[in-house]
Order: structure tokens, then C-alpha cells, then sequence
């Protein structure tokens, strides 16, 4: 079966095409500036490149021109658009309604247009895509893949707040969870290199990229994550500030230079996280660059410490949740490229914790290669495993849509 993957943000489509079950990677590709001046589609099949630059008013334009790409004879992967089988989305908010990846249909649409108002940034965005999709392959079946619906199985100590309950009943202020679907397949994934079943398997997944977020897992399922009502909150992340103390807001908002709540909003994630402590510096081998340039006291230095710190602060504190932790596994962009990051978030858990790595299997462990990078008579095993979240939903979307 051709499973189609769409991931869209509010002015981006980005799409990977598999042979499934096989999870063979057909093509690939990204519409960019969706509704504005320079819109592109850029399709990829294997070391290709087709860049395309043209007028694309909105989203069910970019669907029709990525059809239209993956069918074309000189560039596409498939004879014919109806070679498509399924189509999987990724859909940041589930809310409550959904515990797993579901078949789309009209009650699933009114659900996820439920929790635009719990992610106004992302579900609107994914609303637009599955109609977009819909109307380009009337009739082909369709399948939703929520970043919460792994998080569901928080128990209430851990995802209600200390706050007024008629706020959760009322409001549904709670913690939520993302990254679900990164989280999921890479438990099954450690289970699987530990020899155990994922119902067995207590973990550690830190899920290390420009957004971050650690999820204690216990038997396969989740029961604490970082990020909460929003993805703001947790690891300091890429811009993002992470936990803060929560009257730090309202004290800006006293504040000249921050006149409403939008310019706070913009301070806490687009200004802040490793951007904000390094002076402008986000991406962590631009951060490694100026830390050894500019040395032990720079900013750069200090934001890397920081950031490692607070990895290491909720691995620490998973590790006393879980009671018995099999790894500790290190996954996306940063856990599965940032050796240095990976020492400095686990030094001297050895004594305490019983998590020590091998420096030099550690070293190695770079450019999407998984492994084990334990030390020798590790108590808790360190792993390294890609993440593979379009990949995952591909899954999904062949199980749900009669391909399994």
C-alpha cells in the first residue's frame, strides 16, 4: 500500500510518501510560504532535488501541486495519484478524545476543531490539511495521529495542576504532553534493543531537538512528561523558556516594553530557551563553535550548561518516579547527534543512579546510528535511537486504513 504522510503548519505542508509495510521512503518534500510572496514546493526522490516556485494561495493548492509532483513522469513515484492507499496526519492535539491514532471521520473533525482553542498555533493548521487532502482524494481513507494521545495514560497526580479544580473541569487546564508519537515508537523501539517486551520495559526518553521534552515510561506507557498544558513548559528548549516561575509573566506585563500578553508570549517562545541565555544562538553546533571560542564563562557555554542541567535535574527526578529504570534513551536532533550534551547531562549519575556512559561508544554514537552507549557495569543502560515520526504515522495509517 502507498501511504501518504502530512505534517502542516498554518503556511507549510511538508509530505513523505512509503511503500508499506515495507516503511520504504518513496519521496519526500515541503511546501513553504503558503499564502505568500516566494511560496515553493520543493520535492525530493532519493538525492534528487526539484525545486518548483510558483503562486500557491492556500493549502488545497499545495496538496493538488504535491500530487501532481509525486505523479509527474519525470519526477514523481507514482504512475497515478489513485495509487495512494491512505493518508496519515499528524494532528498536535487530541485533548482528552483520543488515546491512539484514529481513522478520520466527521465526529474525528469536530474533535480536533474542539482543541483549536488548546493549540491555536498547530490544530487550525492540521484542520486545513486533512480538509485540503480530502478534497484532492475524495474517497481515500484517512487516518489522525495525535502528538498527545500517548500521554494519556497519565495518571491524575501527575497530569492535574495544583491549581482550582473547576479550572480542569471548566477549562481543561491539565497537562497534555506532545512529542507522543516520537516517544511511542522509540519505546518500542529501546524495548526491542533490551530484549524485552514493551509492556516490561521502564524508560527514560529524552527527546532532545529544538522542542524538548523527557517522558518516563513504565511497562509502555507514559506516566510523566515534561511539556504540559502547552509545549512551552519543561526543558528549556531551542527559544523556548521551559519551566519559569509563573509570576515571571505577570511581572512583565507590569512593564513598559511589554504591553499585552502577546509581546510576553513572543519573549517566552521565540526569545528565550538556549536562543535567549547565548545572545542568539539556538542551534547546538553553532553553540559548541562559540562556547569554544569564546571559552568556559561565555554565554554560549552557560546556555549548553543550562540546558544540560535541566535534562539531567528530570532524568533525575523520572528516575525516583519509575522506582526501576531499564535506559535511558536519547533520541531527535540533539540526543541523537550531541555527544558532548549526552556526557554533561549524565555525569556522575554513575554513583547515585547507577547511569554511566562509555566515552568512546558515546563518541560514536552520531549521525542517526543507534546503539548502546552504556559503560561497562551500568546499572541503567544508555541508548541511542532515531526517532522516526513519519514513519510511525505511516504505521498507523496502514493499520487503520485496511492495510494490516
Amino acid at each position: 500500500m502507498i501511504v501518504l504522510v502530512i505534517n502542516c503548519g498554518s503556511s507549510s505542508l511538508k509530505y513523505q510518501v512509503y511503500r508499506m509495510p515495507e516503511r520504504e521512503v518513496l519521496a519526500r518534500g515541503i511546501v513553504e510560504k503558503i499564502g505568500d510572496q516566494g511560496s515553493l514546493l520543493t520535492h525530493r526522490r532519493g538525492d534528487e532535488k526539484h525545486p518548483l516556485a510558483c503562486p500557491i494561495p492556500d493549502h488545497q493548492e499545495a496538496a493538488r501541486l504535491v500530487l501532481e509532483a509525486l505523479a509527474c513522469p519525470r519526477r514523481g513515484v507514482l504512475r497515478q495519484v489513485s495509487d495512494i492507499g491512505a493518508v496519515g496526519h499528524r494532528v498536535v492535539h487530541g485533548g482528552e478524545a483520543y488515546s491512539g491514532s484514529v481513522r478520520v471521520d466527521a465526529q474525528v473533525m469536530r474533535a480536533v476543531e474542539d482543541c483549536c482553542e488548546l493549540a491555536p498555533l498547530h490544530n487550525p493548521a492540521n484542520l486545513t490539511g486533512i480538509r485540503a487532502v480530502e478534497a484532492a482524494l475524495p474517497g481515500v481513507p484517512m487516518a489522525a495521529v495525535f502528538d498527545t494521545a500517548f500521554h494519556q495514560t497519565l495518571p491524575k497526580k501527575a497530569f492535574l495542576y495544583p491549581v482550582r479544580h473547576d479550572l480542569y473541569t471548566r477549562h481543561r487546564v491539565r497537562k497534555y504532553g506532545f512529542h507522543g508519537s516520537s516517544h511511542q515508537y522509540v519505546a518500542a523501539r529501546a524495548a526491542a534493543l533490551l530484549g524485552k517486551p514493551a509492556d516490561q520495559a521502564n524508560l527514560i526518553i529524552c527527546h532532545l531537538g529544538n522542542g524538548a521534552s523527557i517522558t518516563a515510561v513504565r511497562g509502555g506507557r507514559s506516566v510523566d512528561t515534561t511539556m504540559g498544558f502547552t509545549p512551552l513548559a519543561g526543558l528549556m528548549m531551542g527559544t523556548r523558556c521551559g519551566d519559569i516561575d509563573p509570576a515571571i509573566p505577570l511581572f512583565l506585563q507590569a512593564k513598559p516594553e511589554f504591553p499585552g500578553p502577546a509581546d510576553v508570549d513572543r519573549v517566552l517562545n521565540k526569545e528565550s530557551g538556549l536562543w535567549g541565555v547565548s545572545g542568539g544562538l539556538s542551534d547546538l553546533r553553532d553553540l559548541h563553535a562559540a562556547a569554544a571560542q569564546e571559552g568556559p564563562g561565555s554565554r554560549a557555554a552557560l546556555a549548553l550548561e543550562m540546558f544540560a542541567y535541566r535534562v539531567k535535574g528530570f532524568v533525575g527526578m523520572y528516575c525516583a518516579v519509575l522506582g526501576r529504570v531499564d535506559a535511558v534513551v536519547f533520541t531527535a536532533g540533539i540526543g541523537e547527534n550531541d555527544h558532548a550534551v549526552r556526557a554533561m547531562a549524565l555525569e556522575d549519575l554513575g554513583e547515585a543512579l547507577g547511569v554511566a556512559l562509555d566515552a568512546e561508544r558515546n563518541a560514536a554514537a552520531v549521525g542517526g546510528r543507534e546503539g548502546d552507549i552504556s559503560a561497562e557495569g551500568s546499572r541503567v543502560r544508555v541508548l541511542v535511537v532515531p526517532t522516526d515520526e513519519e514513519g510511525f504515522i505511516a504505521h498507523e495509517a496502514y493499520r487503520l486504513c485496511g492495510g494490516a
